[in-house]
Order: C-alpha cells, then sequence, then structure tokens
C-alpha cells in the first residue's frame, strides 16, 4: 500500500470535513432555530407548580390557597400548596431558597420570614435578600392597639401619656420576635413610652389575657381583634398604619391621631429562588395581579383579615428593601432576640 496516497486521502478526508463544519458554523446566525430547541420557560407550565407557605389555617395559608386555585385556573395546571409549619414559616423558606428557579417553586414570605430572619438568626440557611427574587406583594393586614376597658385611655394621644407616666404598663404579644412584638417596640420607640413586652404562645393566647386584664394592652392583627371589638371586650386604640384599614374602617390610624411614622403591617407576598429568568418572573407577576386586582379578591380576602395589594416586581423589591431597614433598626435599638 502507497503509504504517501493513503495520507493524502485522509488528509483530504478531514479536510471536507473540516469545511462542512465551518459551513455550518457560518450560517448557524441566519438559521431558525427549530420550534423544539426554543426555551422550556415559552411552554412553561407544563407540569404542577408548588407554592410553600406557612402553617395551615394562618392568613398565610387562607391567602396562598385563594391564589392557587385562580392560577389553576390561568395555567391550566395544578398549584399545590405546600404548608410547612415551623419557626413562623422559616423552615418554608429554607426548603424555597434551596430550590431550582425554574418556575415550580414559589415561596410567601412574611415580615418574620423576609424582614427581619437575617437579624434574629445567626444560623438561619439562607439570605432574605441575595436567596430570593420578589414577584409581588399579595396583602397587608393591619396591626391594631387594642386595651382592655379598663384602661383610662381612649384615643392614642391619651394612651401615650398614660403609658409614659406609668413605666410597667405591660403589652401582650403573640410570641418573641413576632410581628406584635416589632410593633410593640416600634411604639416604644416612636412615641418614647416603656410598654413592658409580655409574650404568649400565640395570638390565641394573647387576646385572652388583654380581655382578662392580666395584660393592659397589645399589638394584634386587626382581624385578630375585631369580635372583640365589636363586643364591648376591647377598646381599640388605633391601627398602625397612614390610613384606616378597608377590614375594620371605624379605628382611626395612628397617623390621623398625629403619631406618623407609627406603620406596621402584616404583609404577604410572593418570592422565587434567585435566579429565575426576567421572563418567567413578568409572567407570574402579571398573572397574580389579575388574580388579585378582581372584586372577588378583595371580597374573599376582607374576609379573612387581609387586602390585596399586588404590586410589580419592582415595587414590592422597593418595599421589601425598606421593611428590612426599618425593622432592624427596631430589633437592634430595642434589643429584641429569640430565646
Amino acid at each position: 500500500m502507497d503509504i504517501r496516497r493513503h495520507s493524502r486521502r485522509t488528509f483530504s478526508l478531514r479536510s471536507a470535513a473540516v469545511a462542512i463544519a465551518a459551513a455550518f458554523t457560518g450560517l448557524s446566525g441566519v438559521v431558525s432555530v427549530p420550534a423544539f430547541a426554543q426555551p422550556a420557560e415559552a411552554q412553561w407550565p407544563i407540569r404542577p407548580v408548588r407554592m410553600i407557605t406557612g402553617s395551615v389555617g394562618g392568613t398565610s395559608d387562607i391567602i396562598a390557597r385563594f391564589t392557587a386555585q385562580r392560577l389553576s385556573e390561568r395555567w391550566k395546571q395544578q398549584v399545590l400548596v405546600d404548608n410547612r409549619a415551623g419557626l413562623g414559616g422559616i423552615i418554608g423558606s429554607q426548603i424555597g431558597a434551596k430550590a431550582a428557579p425554574d418556575g415550580y417553586t414559589l415561596i410567601v414570605g412574611q415580615i418574620g420570614t423576609h424582614a427581619s430572619a437575617n437579624v434574629l438568626y445567626k444560623n438561619l440557611g439562607y439570605d432574605q435578600v441575595r436567596d430570593f427574587v420578589p414577584i409581588s406583594l399579595m396583602s397587608n393586614s393591619a396591626i391594631a392597639l387594642v386595651v382592655n376597658p379598663a384602661v383610662p385611655a381612649n384615643n392614642l394621644k391619651e394612651f401615650v401619656a398614660l403609658a409614659r407616666a406609668k413605666p410597667g404598663m405591660t403589652y401582650a404579644s403573640a410570641g418573641g420576635a413576632t410581628s406584635s412584638q416589632l410593633s410593640g417596640e416600634l411604639f416604644n420607640l416612636i412615641t418614647g413610652a416603656k410598654l413592658m413586652h409580655v409574650p404568649y404562645k400565640g395570638s390565641g393566647f394573647a387576646l385572652p389575657a388583654v380581655i382578662s386584664g392580666e395584660t393592659q394592652s397589645a399589638f394584634l392583627a386587626s382581624s385578630t381583634v375585631a369580635t372583640q371589638v365589636r363586643g364591648g371586650k376591647l377598646r381599640a386604640i388605633a391601627v398602625l398604619s397612614k390610613e384606616r384599614f378597608a377590614g375594620t374602617p371605624d379605628i382611626p390610624s395612628t397617623t390621623e391621631q398625629g403619631v406618623p411614622g407609627l406603620d406596621a403591617n402584616v404583609w404577604f407576598g410572593m418570592f422565587a429562588p434567585a435566579g429565575m429568568s426576567r421572563t418567567l418572573v413578568t409572567r407570574i407577576n402579571r398573572d397574580i395581579v389579575a388574580v388579585l386586582g378582581t372584586p372577588e379578591a378583595r371580597e374573599a380576602l376582607l374576609a379573612a383579615g387581609a387586602e390585596p395589594t399586588p404590586t410589580t416586581p419592582e415595587a414590592f423589591a422597593a418595599f421589601h428593601r425598606s421593611e428590612i431597614a426599618k425593622w432592624t433598626k427596631v430589633i437592634q435599638q430595642a434589643g429584641i432576640k429569640v430565646e
């Protein structure tokens, strides 16, 4: 066999292969991509979506289930509510932070999981900013300051004066480091009062404590106290907000009573694991805004003590940053610790 002729033939075949490859490479910029090669998110969702939230029966669960049902109808896929009780929803956020950012895991977050957690817990397992993408605020509920009827104060001005004059007056909360304690400490910082914190194992225990007179006051969700206020077992002093809450329009706000800055809401918002594409964020946000912007949503959520407040991703991100800054300051100045 002629080795030189064989070498020339091998070289020719290789050259032809290189030329063909180069030709295809040159055409790659103009040849259309087949439909099956389009990004998977163009067909999203093609399987059920998981929505992680807190314990069954809470406000976050009610909001999540309403939203999940309506999104299922829009997406033609099941949106399954995954309840994760424990540490006020932190366990669910820990799971959500480690999920793939492919749109098939969504997380319903709130103050305790996404505004105060990194300050309160040293080994949290996630960063409340870095590990999540804000999609939309979902709802707000008002925090109400209520007192036992025996407390000689009928409005915020009178209560602040009384609390300043009697350091040692108590307020009940739904537990240490909850939104009700944070609200109480915000009240102390802004008004200069020195209310003493008495933590209970949930609002179901804090509420009877105020009614019985075991504590003089409490900072609790307006939906939690509304029935007792109407029945005369508690006196509502204010909702901690700029404006009155739609669910309890008879209770005046702190701002209208002359104490601006005393704002505290129980809010819930939709997050996704960090790294989700802008396309999916926009798509999911659009549908959440559509679902929560209906009269049906307003009626259903107000009945549960919440008001639907959907936003753009950018507005929610700005609100999220402001909540972190506010509650970090309160926690540090008040010396709040998780026990």
